[in-house]
């Protein structure tokens, strides 16, 4: 009879094991004066790679026996995967372009994977045609985000981004055995998308256009920080205007954190009259049910919401303009004021630098203990000139924070910058060379590093 798969599959594993029995024995052997403990260590260390050969040979086996229909997953054409161009130029328009600096509290946070996870279910029923049912949803974010989600969550997804979904409340939907009625209404989301969104002659919700989504649900997300921050900028003393799109980190003492929550939009209701939802209704529902010190708290609270559904929205959390303390009594209230307005205006400088710029400040400020190890390295080589590959070889291997190669060429690119009469770069052939001058005093050339630090974070 003809061997079967299962057995092709076990002589492919055989074979590899002789093969990786065969590389072990090529290992060096055990030195013979080693010391007990030592030879023990060489051998678990020697079986140890037995053991990952073995593995490893085994699971190229079974890949190999796996007939290509057990995937399920037909194998796409060469010639139709060679005409689309690269992923980084398909989803270039979806790189993030919010500023680093401009972090999101922690609330937020969570409600942007929620979506995140919401769109991921919604659009694999969406593109299957099934309704997609409040309940299915929320079965399929616990299960991925371990967090309890609510309608009230869906009420901020609306809320923030308003044209995400279409909220309908709708009966004679099939439930499957959950606990549902068929006759009772369900809340169901259907994604709004364009005309153009389409594959096969209907709605088609692409991963490229989750993406964009979930991009323009974060975008929202920082618009509502940017108001509360402009908010607590207009309260201090003396108040700050900073244009939002030239905003790239929050205010030193603007507390992210404690911007509150959002208010979840009104979600449509079933028609049914005899729902409750008050804390009343539900008081005088359970009214004999419940202890007397139960019956207390419930009153309490309906007592509170009333109150605080009567009056004024709290308002965010904002510093009170700053009053003259006891230990600067005596002190020109000009003077004061001239303090106070550089201050802000070294803070609004700070919220509005461009990440190039912070990038370049940091550098600026590792150069003078650069500049101490650049000297050394050139006095310790005795030489005029380094290639830039050994410079930037031996600057990586003495400073004390890690960094490839072409990071530290920046730096010492930086240095012929600011100081072209201690480092010169040099071109010659298809060389590039650095040379520095080994006379001049470092304690100026510190100085002057310091100082062009200084220059360029008060711009």
């Amino acid at each position: 009879p003809l061997p079967t798969q299962e057995d092709l599959a076990g002589l492919r594993c055989r074979l590899q094991r002789v093969k990786a029995l065969a590389q072990l024995a090529q290992l060096p052997p055990v030195p013979a004066g080693a010391s007990p403990n030592l030879r023990s260590r060489l051998e678990q260390v020697r079986r140890l790679e037995l053991r990952i050969r073995e593995k490893k040979a085994g699971s190229r086996a079974a890949l190999g026996a796996r007939p290509s229909g057990d995937t399920g997953v037909a194998a796409p054409a060469a010639e139709a995967g060679s005409e689309k161009p690269p992923a980084y130029q398909r989803f270039h328009t979806l790189a993030q372009d919010l500023p680093p600096g401009l972090t999101l509290p922690y609330k937020f946070k969570v409600l942007a994977e929620m979506f995140r996870s919401v769109d991921t279910i919604a659009g694999m029923l969406f593109n299957r045609a099934e309704t997609i049912t409040f309940a299915k949803v929320k079965q399929g974010v616990q299960d991925m985000m371990r967090k309890q989600f609510e309608e009230r969550h869906v009420g901020q997804i609306k809320a923030v981004y308003p044209t995400s979904y279409r909220l309908r409340q709708e009966k004679n939907i099939p439930t499957f055995g959950n606990g549902v009625k068929k006759s009772d209404y369900q809340l169901t989301l259907e994604p709004v998308l364009g005309e153009e969104e389409k594959a096969d002659g209907r709605p088609h919700l692409s991963a490229s256009r989750l993406l964009e989504r979930r991009k323009e649900f974060n975008r929202n997300l920082v618009n509502i920080v940017k108001q509360h921050h402009k908010a607590f900028l207009a309260a201090l003393s003396p108040p700050m205007v900073v244009p939002e799109e030239k905003l790239t980190r929050w205010h030193p003492r603007f507390n992210v954190d404690e911007v509150p929550d959002i208010s979840p939009a009104e979600l449509p209701r079933p028609p049914q009259e005899d729902r409750l939802t008050t804390a009343q209704e539900v008081l005088s529902t359970a009214r004999g049910m419940l202890t007397p010190k139960m019956e207390k708290a419930l009153a309490n609270l309906a007592v509170r919401t009333a109150e605080a559904g009567a009056g004024e929205p709290v308002a965010s959390k904002v510093p009170s303009p700053a009053s003259t303390s006891s230990a600067l009594k005596g002190v020109s209230q000009a003077l004061l004021e001239r303090i106070r307005a550089k201050e802000a205006q070294k803070l609004q400088a700070l919220m509005t630098r461009e990440p190039q710029q912070e990038e370049r400040l940091a550098m600026l400020g590792r150069l003078p203990a650069m500049a101490r190890i650049l000297r050394n390295i050139f006095v310790a080589e005795k030489k005029q000139a380094l290639t830039m590959e050994v410079a930037c070889a031996r600057m990586a291997d003495s400073y004390d924070v890690q960094m490839p190669p072409g990071e530290m060429e920046k730096h010492l690119r930086l240095f012929a910058e600011l100081l072209p009469d201690w480092v010169g770069i040099h071109a010659v052939r298809t060389d590039t060379y650095i040379k520095l001058d080994k006379g001049k005093d470092l304690g100026l050339v510190t100085e002057r590093l310091t100082k062009a630090a200084k220059e360029a974070e008060a711009l």
